[in-house]
């Protein structure tokens, strides 16, 4: 049973940073494309960044780009969300989500591409 679990989440003020990761059991990430969405009080999920399975390529919201990046670790499963420059408009909830692929370079950015998500970890910052 493939199971993502995030951590990391908090109540953090404008301008601060914050690490978010997804750890993923019953399945070696290596064979993985992952995601992260997130999702704010009243709006839909929306994609957030996204990473390879090989880890070469990334892709990401133009709202995040330059402040956030994905990295993944496969010797300990688990891939992160490095947040910097934090925003209140960045206050949601973080998913984490898998994707089952052969390619190692394809990006995938829909939420309809991903197999497998996390419970989501809770991210607030303050004005």
């Amino acid at each position: 049973q493939v199971q993502l679990v995030e951590s990391g989440g908090g109540l953090v003020q404008a301008g601060d940073s914050l690490r978010l990761s997804c750890t993923v059991s019953g399945r070696t990430l290596r064979n993985s494309g992952m995601g992260w969405f997130r999702q704010a009080p009243g709006k839909e999920r929306e994609f957030v960044a996204a990473v390879s399975r090989g880890g070469g390529s990334t892709d990401y919201a133009a709202s995040v780009k330059g402040r956030f990046t994905m990295f993944r670790d496969n010797a300990k499963n688990t891939v992160f969300l490095q947040m910097s420059s934090l925003k209140p408009e960045d206050t949601a909830v973080y998913y984490c989500a898998l994707k089952l692929v052969y390619s190692t370079t394809t990006i995938f950015t829909a939420m309809n591409d991903y197999d497998y998500w996390g419970q989501g970890t809770q991210v607030t910052v303050s004005a």
